[in-house]
């Protein structure tokens, strides 16, 4: 056995770390690397989504107010929330580049630590400017983490099974939303040990950082990542060790190879902002500049805001908090779509087909008053929206090439960050003078922009690999 395991590496030690790991088949070895890289995105999720959650226990505290009286009222849940995005914008356009220059894996564990010492600080906070600061700190942590985790999955992961394993990721963190709503519908009615029920919330979120130093264990570095930067040696026993763990899971020899694959930049460093606005770059950039910046109106304009939109309506906070989690619970059912069709349809239509559901069944949601109808529409937005996430995590990294994939995606991830600052106070001004059908024509309408774009400059990337997108 031992010899066969052998001969059977034999054939890629000398081939470039790029096809080597492009000819591995799909195991458990892989799902169970990608579930812990997961698990770092998992708290990030729960952080981001845990606004909605908790928004009427805020609210009702006193904390904060449902409305803004100008753009910047710190005194209105939209602070809350712009003041989190804030910190995300600064973590991925202003440190991104981290993750290119000290590697996946520590960057990975900082941005973590930093997230959950923060969330921490803020359950324990009494005034909406030290909330905000330490939410724009936790912000920060995330900001860079999110870009990490997909940047990480995409270069450790085979192409033709890419889209499916980013996906399988994305399922695994939005088990975060449903459990978020659980916590939340038990707990921020009522007060324990003297702190309100959001706090508890919150300092469960913070979590995050004790549970990380058991996954980081054993997570190697990207090995795309250590050949771009000349690390040859480092590249190779990564992939080694990997390919041994894969022949002893299907005690099958590894295919020999393709000859021709492109190799990373070896040694190339020279990499700077400039090459994202150049060349094949420039169009996706554009694109993906739009996509980000009008996605959120969906994702987080509907997401961070349901309880208080259903609240709006007249519907009681107990009720509220009761259809927000059945709503959440579908949460799943998006990403469990997109990795069942992460490799079946170009993963560009994917994204238009659901900036379109979104955008019908906001609509029908903002005008539905009965339960049934509120809780269809919202689960069809909910499952589009997660959709989305599930692909457009995928997409957006396999569109530049290792030597600044980071960097670039952190700068045009930036934008939907941007975008997240201003989403909640112009919610939270329609919903003040317009009322809940007109958040669903502002969501509806940048719905319509992603269509537009993605459908127009999207390229097509599935079972491509990542330095031939690149080339």
């Amino acid at each position: 056995m031992y010899l066969e395991k052998e001969v059977a590496l034999a054939g890629g030690v000398d081939a470039c770390v790029s096809a080597r790991l492009d000819r591995l088949p799909p195991t458990r070895y892989f799902r169970g690397l990608v579930a812990r890289i997961a698990i770092g995105g998992w708290f990030e999720f729960y952080e981001m989504f845990m606004a909605a959650y908790i928004s009427l226990g805020l609210i009702h505290s006193g904390l904060y107010r449902a409305t803004t009286t100008s753009m910047f009222d710190v005194n209105g849940f939209a602070s809350f929330l712009g003041s989190f995005f804030a910190g995300m914008f600064v973590g991925t356009v202003a440190l991104g580049g981290f993750t290119d220059r000290l590697g996946r894996r520590a960057v990975f564990t900082v941005a973590m630590l930093v997230y959950s010492v923060a969330t921490l600080a803020a359950a324990f906070q009494t005034s909406p400017v030290a909330m905000d600061a330490w939410r724009f700190v936790a912000g920060i942590g995330i900001g860079v983490q999110l870009i990490t985790v997909d940047t990480y999955i995409s270069e450790l992961t085979p192409n033709h099974t890419r889209g499916r394993y980013s996906a399988f990721s994305i399922l695994v963190i939005l088990t975060s939303v449903p459990t978020v709503a659980v916590l939340s519908y038990l707990l921020v009615p009522y007060t324990a040990l003297g702190l309100e029920g959001w706090r508890w919330v919150m300092i469960i979120g913070a979590g995050g950082a004790v549970l990380i130093w058991f996954v980081r264990r054993g997570l190697p570095e990207s090995p795309r990542w250590l050949e771009s930067q000349g690390r040859l040696a480092e590249a190779r026993a990564i992939v080694d060790d990997i390919e041994r763990r894969v022949v002893a899971e299907t005690g099958q020899r590894l295919s020999a190879p393709a000859p021709d694959a492109p190799r990373a930049e070896a040694t190339d460093n020279t990499a700077s902002w400039r090459d994202m606005w150049r060349g094949r770059y420039l169009p996706r950039t554009i694109m993906l500049s739009c996509f980000n910046f009008f996605q959120t109106f969906g994702v987080y304009g509907f997401g961070a805001w349901v309880p208080v939109l259903l609240f709006t309506k007249g519907i009681t906070l107990t009720h509220s908090l009761l259809y927000t989690m059945m709503i959440a619970f579908t949460t799943p059912l998006g990403a469990i779509g997109a990795m069942l069709f992460a490799e079946r349809v170009q993963r560009k239509w994917q994204l238009v087909g659901c900036a379109i559901v979104v955008a019908v069944a906001g609509v029908l949601f903002g005008m539905a008053r009965e339960p049934l109808p509120i809780l269809l529409c919202g689960a069809a937005v909910t499952i589009a929206n997660n959709w989305l996430i599930g692909i457009f995590h995928t997409y957006q990294a396999e569109l530049y090439p290792t030597r600044f994939r980071a960097r670039a995606v952190g700068f045009v991830f930036s934008w939907s960050r941007l975008s997240s600052i201003f989403v909640g106070f112009w919610v939270a001004a329609l919903l003040k003078h317009s009322g809940v059908p007109a958040v669903f024509v502002l969501i509806s309408s940048a719905m319509l922009v992603i269509v537009v774009m993605v459908g127009a400059l999207g390229p097509r990337t599935n079972g491509v690999r990542l330095e031939e997108l690149s080339q």
